[in-house]
């Protein structure tokens, strides 16, 4: 390569990093809560991600002899009634939480921008069917569902992303049939139609391209509420079973009777899931801020 053109590589590649520095400068300036959020997504991540590295015990090992530790050097969070090391099975918990969280929203996410998208496109009696099919899982609350779901799967991890996933299926298709409805009027869907595109690749090509930012808001959104739906399904004992480590079974293995004489049992997993939620919650705020036109303005 002639020094000129390296030169040239060496100038763009500084002006590229020094774009994403600003970018990423305005968005903490701009956004501090937002960035919050972010950073918390990305510790429980990292966790999730690196949980052999950064644990000492395994999160199933038990020992007779620290039923009911509290927090200390060698056991930060304490130890459960088995034993079993509080920190370890948090940071382990961590996946499970991130597995399901992520799977059924993207698996919700997928089948309600399929459901969205043809309904809104083609219309008619096909809108019809998947608009009252909708307004049918609509009227039951969120957790009400995916505990009728999980009750009828049976407690397991594919069972559990799968009972979350269906619940979340009408908010998504609402939002992309609405942005359906008002794309398929514009000038750049006629000219597709006029020079004889199928209607599949209309609707794959240029539909639904410009229905992703509304839906990267709400998916973030659904994030939290699938994470906590599963610490609540794992509560009530029809989530994630035994021996996987989660957050809500957790919870409900000491809430009732340790609350008094180990609350180390209910505050770590309790303040796990708040994080998390919490996290989310302010990351979906600020990228609705970003991606919104309206909200921008």
């Amino acid at each position: 390569m002639h020094s000129t053109e390296y030169d040239s590589e060496l100038v763009k590649a500084g002006a590229s990093a020094q774009g994403a520095f600003g970018q990423t400068a305005y968005f903490l300036r701009r956004y501090p809560l937002g960035a919050i959020g972010a950073v918390i997504m990305a510790l429980f991540v990292l966790a999730a991600l690196f949980a052999d590295f950064i644990t000492a015990y395994s999160p199933l090992s038990t020992d007779a002899a620290l039923s009911l530790a509290a927090p200390s050097r060698a056991h930060w969070l304490g130890a459960d009634y088995m034993g079993r090391d509080i920190y370890s099975r948090i940071v382990y918990g961590a996946r499970i939480s991130l597995a399901v969280g992520l799977g059924s929203t993207g698996l919700g996410c997928a089948l309600g921008v399929v459901v969205g998208l043809v309904s809104g496109y083609l219309g008619g009696w096909v809108d019809l069917i998947a608009q009252r099919v909708m307004d049918i899982l609509q009227a039951l609350p969120l957790l009400v569902l995916a505990l009728v779901m999980a009750a009828a799967l049976g407690p397991s991890l594919w069972n559990t992303i799968f009972a979350i996933s269906i619940p979340l299926i009408p908010a998504i298709a609402r939002v992309i049939r609405s942005n359906t409805l008002a794309l398929r009027e514009l000038a750049f869907v006629e000219a597709a139609q006029a020079i004889g595109m199928s209607e599949l690749r209309i609707a794959a090509r240029h539909i639904l391209p410009n229905t992703v930012a509304p839906l990267i808001v709400l998916a973030t959104a659904q994030l939290g509420a699938a994470i906590l739906t599963e610490a609540s399904l794992s509560f009530l004992g029809l989530g994630i079973p035994e021996p996987h480590p989660s957050w809500g079974r957790m919870l409900s293995e000491s809430a009732a009777e340790y609350i008094r004489t180990a609350p180390w049992l209910v505050i770590f997993p309790g303040l796990a899931i708040s994080l998390v939620v919490f996290g989310t919650n302010l990351l979906g705020d600020a990228l609705r801020d970003i991606l919104d036109p309206r909200e921008r303005g």
